[in-house]
C-alpha cells in the first residue's frame, strides 16, 4: 500500500466518482481506477459500493477511511517539518473552530501568517459539535482547534482570552431602548438556537436555567450568521459571540446583564511542528478580551425601557 493510493482512496469518497476525483487530483481516470482495485486486492475487501449514482464507501471502507485520512494528515505534516526552514514554511495546516469563535480574529492572524509564509496553505472550518471537535482533536486530524473552554480542556491547552456574548433582537424590540438586557425581561422570548450539541446551545441552557428561564424555541440553525439574520427578521432572539455578529447588524445588538462570556482556547496536536506553532503565535497577538462594542458606554447595568 502507498499514500498516493490512500490519498486517491479518500479523493473518491469525498467526490463520490472516479472521474470527479481524477479531476481534483490531475491525474487520468484509468490510474485512479487501477490504484483503487489494487488496494482493494491488497487489502481483499472492498472499499467502496459501485451504484448508479456514484461509488458509496462500504462498512469496512469507512473504517479504513478513518485510519487512511490520518495515515494522510501525518505524511503531510512529515513532509512540512522536513521542508521547513529558517524564514519559510511549506506545506497545510487544518484548523477547525468551533462556532462562533475567533471570527473577528481569524482573518487577520491568517493573514499575518500568510504574509509571513507564503507557501503554507491553511484549511479552516467550523465545526458547531463540541463532540465531533474533541473527536477529530483525539484523531490527530487537526493541527489546531480554537474553541470555548469546558469540563474536558486539555492540560496543555493554550487561553487566548474571552469572548463576550450578546442578544440579537428584533426591529422595534422594546429592549432596544437599554445600554444592557437582562434575560429575565426576555422571560417568555421565543429563541433562535443552535444544534442541540453545540457549545453555543450549551451556553444559552445555562444561562437561562441560571436566570430561572425555560427556553422557548422558534427554530434551529447552524451557522451564527444565520441566527443573527433570522433574529434580526424578528422570528426570536438570538444569543451569539460578539465577534460573530455580521457587518450592518450592530444597531440590533446588546450586552447582556450580568455579562457573559466565554474562555477561548487553542488545541495544538500533539508533537506539533512549526506551523502550527507560528499561527497559535499570531493568534495570541489578536485582542481576544475587550469590553463590547454594542449598546452605550459607561452603564453598570440595565436600563429599563420606555
Amino acid at each position: 500500500m502507498s499514500l498516493r493510493q490512500f490519498e486517491y482512496a479518500l479523493a473518491v469518497a469525498e467526490e463520490g466518482s472516479v472521474t470527479a476525483a481524477a479531476e481534483r487530483l490531475h491525474v487520468a481516470q484509468p490510474s485512479v481506477s487501477q490504484q483503487i482495485r489494487g488496494l482493494e486486492r491488497e487489502l481483499g475487501v472492498e472499499l467502496f459500493d459501485r451504484t448508479p449514482t456514484g461509488l458509496v464507501a462500504t462498512a469496512v471502507g469507512r473504517a479504513f477511511l478513518r485510519e487512511a485520512e490520518v495515515a494522510v494528515s501525518a505524511a503531510r505534516k512529515a513532509r512540512a517539518t522536513a521542508r521547513a526552514g529558517a524564514d519559510e514554511l511549506v506545506g497545510e495546516l487544518v484548523v477547525a473552530a468551533q462556532m462562533g469563535f475567533g471570527t473577528r480574529q481569524l482573518p487577520g492572524a491568517l493573514d499575518a501568517l500568510r504574509r509571513r509564509f507564503p507557501r503554507l496553505e491553511v484549511t479552516v472550518f467550523e465545526e458547531p459539535s463540541s463532540a465531533e471537535l474533541e473527536r477529530l482533536c483525539r484523531r490527530g486530524v487537526l493541527d489546531l482547534a480554537l474553541m470555548a473552554a469546558c469540563e474536558r480542556t486539555p492540560a496543555d491547552a493554550h487561553r487566548l482570552g474571552d469572548e463576550e456574548f450578546v442578544v440579537v433582537l428584533g426591529p422595534g424590540h422594546r429592549q432596544l431602548a437599554a445600554d444592557r438586557v437582562d434575560l429575565r425581561d426576555l422571560d417568555g422570548e421565543a429563541w433562535v438556537r443552535f444544534d442541540r450539541d453545540s457549545a453555543l446551545d450549551g451556553v444559552l441552557l445555562g444561562l437561562l436555567r441560571d436566570n430561572g428561564l425555560t427556553p422557548a424555541t422558534a427554530a434551529r440553525v447552524s451557522q451564527t450568521a444565520t441566527a443573527v439574520r433570522w433574529a434580526a427578521h424578528g422570528l426570536g432572539a438570538a444569543l451569539v459571540p460578539a465577534s460573530a455578529v455580521p457587518h450592518g447588524h450592530e444597531h440590533l445588538v446588546r450586552p447582556v446583564f450580568p455579562a457573559v462570556s466565554q474562555p477561548v482556547i487553542a488545541v495544538l496536536r500533539q508533537g506539533a511542528g512549526p506551523g502550527e506553532t507560528a499561527l497559535l503565535d499570531v493568534l495570541r497577538r489578536e485582542t481576544w478580551t475587550e469590553s463590547s462594542p454594542y449598546g452605550r458606554s459607561g452603564s453598570d447595568g440595565p436600563r429599563a425601557a420606555t
